[in-house]
């Protein structure tokens, strides 16, 4: 938008005026403004994780519930699953065993892998599979843009059944998944139109990078995401495993193609046009990405996306407040534009603590007045600590005990997290759509070579 581009330039020339000033004073209004920005982000997650912990909200439907379809249907739902391909010959035979088992009835059910038409490799291997019902090969035309959310807006085309879900390459739901969605849907209200399941990773003790992205993933889908359902607040879905009522998706035009993270997109339109979203007490188990370099690049698409999501969504932000809500407006700006603030500027602070402790130069406590240095500190070694704790807590309550430990390192795996969140920054400004595909392997406890 315009004004946003004339705001920014606006923010620069104000920025350079108030340095020819007086330096010393903008700094130090800076640092105010971070701090208590940082404290409150910092409290906010901490206050989630709380809810969470003390009543989740998560649906939960027993076995002999889903022994037969919801209360007052004759049949369970039609439904479809998407699965967009490119480049996955490797990961598509386990892909496909895992989905055929999928417990749910074949007649009500189609599978559409969506492959890029000029994929031979990734085409031909499907074909080799000799695929019968409920899969279909789903050809996706060659077109810009190339990503995913295009790809799901093909497959959308022609969908007359009751229930969507998307999954990745590599994802292997729990096979009662889609009868605890059909069971969801037919027991919330009506305004609810997706239901978004939990994500953690089979490949999880592979190495020091997958077992802090469990711990992270433990967090957010188990402990933070059951929080703001608690609070019936927007949520941002994850980029998998979320079910959604066919109608209300085709009402909205479906997925963003411009947008490298749709699902978060998609989580917050769902919300400004009244509709909810639930989280669902099933799993999808993912591949953690081993590598660094892909991860980096996996995570700075990520907040890439937050960031053009917070973006486009604050091009009216008076029309948003409206039609969200002055609370449910602060949650979208605490996670969609807080999350990866927080993850920029942390390394300015982290880096300023060091110094302190090593070198206490002189001048750099007249930046940090005592509220400022009291804040400051409360985060630095009370926030993280919780926050490590947590993680560790996570990590026990999905099962996963033995990497409880690595709680304490997720420091660590914070530093590596900013790096990715400073790629994405930069990347935004250079090349705002290009799509950093997610690495997958055929073994899941491989590493990513070349």
């Amino acid at each position: 938008m315009p004004w946003q581009r004339y705001a920014l330039i606006g923010a620069v020339v104000l920025l350079a005026a108030a340095a020819f000033v007086s330096w010393r004073i903008e700094l130090l209004v800076i640092n105010i403004v971070l701090s208590v920005f940082y404290l409150v982000t910092t409290v906010y997650r901490y206050w989630l994780i709380d809810l969470s912990m003390r009543q989740a909200r998560d649906l939960r439907f027993t076995p002999e519930q889903l022994a037969h379809p919801p209360a007052a249907a004759e049949q369970w739902p039609t439904y479809v699953v998407l699965v967009p391909l490119y480049h996955e010959a490797d990961v598509l035979p386990r892909l496909v065993a895992g989905l055929s088992r999928l417990d749910y009835p074949k007649d009500r059910l189609e599978i559409r892998l969506l492959v890029e038409a000029d994929d031979d490799e990734t085409m031909a291997a499907a074909r080799a599979l000799d695929l019968r019902p409920p899969f279909v090969i789903w050809p996706i035309p060659v077109s810009q843009p190339r990503t995913k959310p295009k790809a799901c807006n093909v497959g959308l085309q022609n969908c007359n059944a009751q229930l969507l879900v998307i999954y990745d390459a590599e994802d292997q739901p729990e096979p009662d998944q889609l009868k605890k969605a059909a069971w969801a849907f037919a027991s919330v209200s009506r305004h609810v139109a997706c239901i978004q399941a939990k994500l953690n990773f089979y490949n999880s003790r592979r190495n020091f990078l997958t077992r802090c992205f469990t711990a992270e993933y433990a967090t957010w889908f188990d402990l933070c995401l059951p929080g703001l359902d608690r609070l019936q607040a927007p949520i941002p879905l994850g980029g998998t495993s979320n079910h959604f009522r066919v109608a209300v998706l085709k009402d909205l035009g479906g997925w963003d193609e411009f947008n490298v993270t749709e699902d978060c997109d998609l989580g917050i339109r769902l919300f400004a046009e009244g509709w909810q979203t639930r989280i669902l007490d099933s799993t999808t188990w993912e591949q953690a990405c081993p590598d660094l370099r892909y991860w980096i690049r996996q995570r700075s698409r990520w907040v890439k996306g937050y960031i053009q999501t917070y973006l486009i969504h604050n091009r009216a932000p008076l029309r948003l407040l409206r039609r969200m809500g002055f609370t449910h407006a602060l949650h979208f700006h605490l996670l969609v534009g807080g999350t990866p603030l927080c993850q920029l500027i942390s390394p300015l602070y982290w880096f300023l603590a060091v110094l302190w402790l090593v070198a206490r130069p002189q001048g750099l406590s007249e930046f940090f007045p005592g509220p400022i240095f009291a804040m400051g500190a409360l985060c630095l070694f009370v926030g993280n600590f919780i926050f490590a704790y947590t993680a560790a807590i996570a990590c026990v309550r999905r099962g996963f005990g033995d990497l409880a430990k690595h709680g304490l390192l997720m420091p660590i795996y914070w530093v590596l997290m900013s790096l990715g969140a400073w790629r994405g920054l930069v990347q935004l400004l250079l090349n705002p759509h290009h799509w950093d595909k997610t690495a997958h392997f055929a073994d899941p406890q491989a590493t990513a070579s070349g």
